[in-house]
């Protein structure tokens, strides 16, 4: 889209939504069992993994904070957060806002695990082709970004 094309209407807008959705469902199953076929790698299931990813761009966080971020339910991210750890790549600190909900932090073993996985995603992801320009990824950006914003307020408890 350049500065000068008018917004689609609606209902032409909701079609070619569509067309993204059913690209997105299958790349999610996609990376998440490339993920999971990484995981004998680094040891990281793909809820774990997604615990440390969070962590790594946020800082330490409680539990309910990650559920909201992540839009999962405080249960499955405590288990994840448990199953992490488990293997040493997370430890509870004391949480000087609030006594009763503990921080979670990375370790250094998580720090590591973490950089590894998204240093041999990068790797991967140069392989993309397509002759995609920046405006592309931005417009790619922009548009999923919206589609995530209507969802913002899907209860997930």
């Amino acid at each position: 889209m350049t500065d000068t094309d008018p917004p689609l209407a609606p209902e032409d807008l909701a079609d070619r939504l569509t067309e993204v959705f059913a690209l997105v469902g299958p790349l999610y199953r996609r990376v998440q069992r490339k993920v999971e076929q990484a995981a004998p790698i680094e040891g990281l299931s793909v809820g774990v993994r997604a615990v440390l990813d969070l962590l790594h761009e946020q800082g330490p966080m409680t539990v309910p904070q990650m559920g909201r971020a992540q839009a999962l339910s405080r249960q499955f991210v405590q288990r994840m957060v448990n199953d992490a750890a488990a293997g040493q790549l997370v430890e509870v600190i004391p949480n000087p806002a609030h006594q009763r909900s503990s921080l979670i932090r990375l370790t250094d073993g998580g720090r590591a695990a973490i950089t590894a996985a998204l240093d041999r995603e990068q790797a991967l992801l140069r392989q993309v082709d397509g002759n995609l320009t920046d405006a592309d990824v931005t417009a790619c950006v922009r548009v999923l970004s919206s589609m995530l914003e209507l969802f913002d307020n899907v209860d997930v408890d």
